[in-house]
């Protein structure tokens, strides 16, 4: 039995048959159903005979292919216009006339033209495609010409090989795509009934049945629900049985019969062969199997045995048992039985409905009125996880490269975390590597004053030490740990878990680290590092100014205390202390509940900012420097020329004109630096002594000293820190400011 069509799939039988004689396939365009065939090639096709090739480029507005070819701009874009043709009768007494609906579809990629007329059931006449894809000519005196977008509109007419077309409506897409093109549109007309369907109409409303003894009205049901099918997924789970499994079903209600017929889903390399249907269609009993009836017992109607005597003749009529004595009704499932989460009876078998398609929803919908469709699945659950065990770490080469050749038959590589290292590897300015200065913790008195630099790569969280070289100091210095990850302390060797090796949060301003043995004290850390720790303070708590200010919102009961501590060590009321006092009377407060890198963000935070200024004498260096590789000399030719302009000969001129003056001799200096010069020459009223100011700049008469280039040892390296970091971190804290903050302490 062949698979019923399913909801939305109606079409002609006939007609289709007669189409699929040939190569062909059906395609959609526009939301519009049109055939593809030998003889409608579509898009790609050759030319039809006599057809004029559209030029290579189109020529509609900017925006819709008027840089493309047209063919591929408008590829698969069709517009569907709704018309009517009055088909005169002259032989027909009943009606004059017939109106015959058409569609007509104009194809934007070529400007073919193909009109088809829709089926109508019963009307007697032949439908289908009444004139085939091509493009057609306009009515004479221009048949030298073919249609185009511009000749169609709505409400107007159109001829076609003599014949007249009114288009009355159009679809959506039709009506915006003429007006994008700048067509003003008509509104819309009406299609006149057809007189013969109105006869048709009201011929079948004044004819009455027949009024048999008993009445089976099933054509009703099936011209009404004929090819519409409810389809639902469900679920046979046997696996409750000796070999037997969850298998996932497909039921077909047909509401034309209300019968039901069921497909099984074969899942790939089941094991199972593969059968056309699980059920076959008919009706399905609730509590099957019901066993064997007797004869007469299920039957349409019971004819009754007549006895007429001892005549001999036979009767001449049968009579009907109307009070149906003895007949079994068995009950079959109706569509009202049928919904989500149901089970119903399969000949024995519990099925369970999971789910549905739309077609479904919207009849349930409508016709019940129901709203909540809520699937349930119909996969088994996972099994159960296995846990895999390992076998322990023996020793050679990494951990990674041995716990890999037990995944596996054939062993591959470790994967590295490559985005983590495409995104945090060093690039331009950005370093993205943690580095601390630290103090070898020994009992040993001589390494006690080791310094050493350590550095964190960010990249891979790998970790190198370097000893910076000191002259005379007993130790060679150079690289102490070459870059490596460095496991955390107290870990078994032997194990099948991988080891935790030391991560970014481990570090920071006075932790102790202990790196294969050798246990450090991070003393300090560079700028780069504490700003980097300070802007992903989710990561580094020990960076958090809220978590600081937390820690200290605690101590609330000593805010008094505090405040005058600080007066004490401020008796100049200028509201700032150095850091190490500042320190010192947290530390003194707070009784070890900050840590020294907590002291750091607390002071860079309230840190008062120092005086950026660079010093004059760099400055002027810097300016002979670019004067001399320029061998710029018209220092007196400048000085006569403010001479000149300084009528009231004070030996001083504002400092835009001695800017105006530079430029327009072209001295060889930047904007920046002869801007920091002017500011440092300049007084109170913004003038400059211009012969004190070029007198400088003179690098002959007044040179200056070259600037000496930062020493740089032979075993530099990238873990060399480039001169020693300062003991503190700002020389001033803003005290006033942390105590409004913290304790809303005001000024009294």
């Amino acid at each position: 039995m062949a698979l019923p069509l399913l909801p939305g799939n109606s079409f002609n039988r006939n007609v289709e048959k007669e189409k699929f004689h040939k190569s062909q396939h059906w395609g959609f365009c526009n939301n519009v159903r049109m055939l593809v065939s030998e003889d409608n090639p579509g898009i790609g096709g050759k030319g039809l005979p006599g057809q004029k090739m559209k030029p290579k480029y189109s020529d509609f507005p900017k925006g819709m292919g008027s840089t493309v070819p047209s063919w591929i701009a408008f590829d698969k874009q069709v517009l569907s216009f709704d018309a009517y043709l009055e088909d005169e009768l002259p032989d027909k007494t009943q009606e004059k006339y017939r109106i015959r609906r058409y569609k007509i579809l104009f194809y934007l990629e070529d400007d073919t033209i193909q009109v088809n007329e829709p089926e109508v059931k019963n009307s007697g006449l032949p439908q289908g495609t009444s004139i085939r894809r091509h493009r057609i000519s306009l009515p004479p005196p221009d048949e030298d010409q073919f249609y185009t977008v511009y000749h169609f509109n709505i409400n107007i007419d159109v001829v076609f090989y003599g014949r007249t077309f009114k288009i009355y409506d159009a679809d959506t897409f039709t009506k915006n795509f003429l007006k994008k093109i700048g067509v003003k549109l008509n509104p819309p007309g009406r299609c006149p009934e057809d007189p013969y369907m109105k006869i048709r109409r009201e011929t079948l409303d004044r004819m009455e049945p027949l009024r048999p003894y008993e009445s089976y009205d099933t054509l009703k049901q099936f011209l009404e629900y004929d090819r519409k099918v409810l389809r639902f997924f469900c679920l046979w789970d046997d696996s409750a049985s000796m070999f037997g499994d969850r298998r996932e079903l497909i039921l077909h209600y047909f509401l034309c019969d209300d019968t039901i017929e069921i497909k099984e889903v074969m899942p790939p390399c089941s094991g199972r062969d593969a059968t056309s249907l699980f059920l076959r269609r008919k009706k399905l009993p609730k509590y099957g199997p019901p066993g064997v009836y007797q004869p007469g017992q299920i039957t349409d109607r019971a004819v009754l045995n007549l006895y007429r005597g001892l005549t001999g003749r036979p009767a001449d009529g049968y009579l009907l048992d109307k009070y149906k004595l003895g007949k079994v009704d068995p009950e079959f499932y109706k569509d009202s039985d049928l919904f989500i989460g149901t089970t119903i009876n399969v000949w024995g078998r519990k099925v369970l409905l999971c789910d549905c398609d739309d077609f479904t929803k919207t009849y349930y919908k409508t016709k019940y009125g129901i709203e909540n469709f809520t699937s349930i699945s119909c996969k088994a659950p996972p099994p159960p996880k296995i846990e895999r065990k390992f076998p322990p770490y023996n020793g050679f080469g990494s951990e990674e490269d041995s716990l890999r050749t037990c995944i596996g038959l054939v062993p591959t590589p470790h994967q590295r975390n490559f985005k983590k290292f495409m995104e945090k590897n060093s690039y331009g300015n950005i370093s993205n590597i943690l580095r601390f200065f630290a103090k070898l913790i020994t009992h040993k008195r001589v390494e006690r004053d080791r310094m050493f630099v350590i550095s964190y790569f960010l990249s891979d969280d790998t970790i190198s030490v370097f000893e910076p070289i000191e002259r005379n100091s007993g130790f060679t210095g150079g690289m102490f740990l070459k870059r490596i990850r460095v496991k955390k302390p107290g870990q078994e060797v032997f194990k099948s878990e991988l080891s935790e090796y030391i991560q970014a949060e481990d570090l920071y301003v006075g932790a102790r680290v202990n790196v294969n043995g050798y246990l450090f004290h991070l003393l300090n850390a560079d700028e780069y590092t504490l700003r980097y720790m300070e802007e992903n303070s989710d990561q580094f708590p020990m960076s958090s100014i809220e978590l600081v200010l937390q820690k200290l919102k605690e101590e609330q009961s000593k805010s008094r205390e505090l405040k005058q501590v600080f007066r004490n060590a401020d008796p100049m009321l200028t509201k700032r202390v150095d850091y190490n006092t500042f320190r010192d009377i947290m530390m003194t407060l707070t009784v070890g509940r900050l840590l020294e890198h907590e002291f750091i963000t607390l002071a860079r935070h309230y840190g008062v900012p120092e005086d950026t200024c660079p010093d004059m004498n760099i400055l002027m260096a810097q300016a002979h420097k670019q004067l001399k590789k320029n061998t710029f000399e018209n220092f007196e030719r400048l000085i006569a020329t403010c001479v000149y302009e300084d009528r009231e000969k004070k030996k001083v001129l504002p400092t835009k004109d001695i800017r105006r003056l530079c430029k327009s001799f072209r001295l060889p200096l930047t904007d920046h630096l002869l801007g920091s010069i002017l500011s440092g020459f300049q007084d109170s009223e913004e003038q400059i002594n211009y012969e004190l100011f070029f007198s400088a700049l003179n690098w002959r008469m007044n040179p200056m000293p070259e600037l000496q280039a930062v020493s740089f040892t032979k075993e530099r390296c990238e873990d060399v820190w480039l001169g020693m970091p300062s003991p503190i971190p700002v020389k001033y804290v803003d005290y006033f400011r942390l105590l409004k903050d913290v304790f809303g302490l005001v000024e009294e």
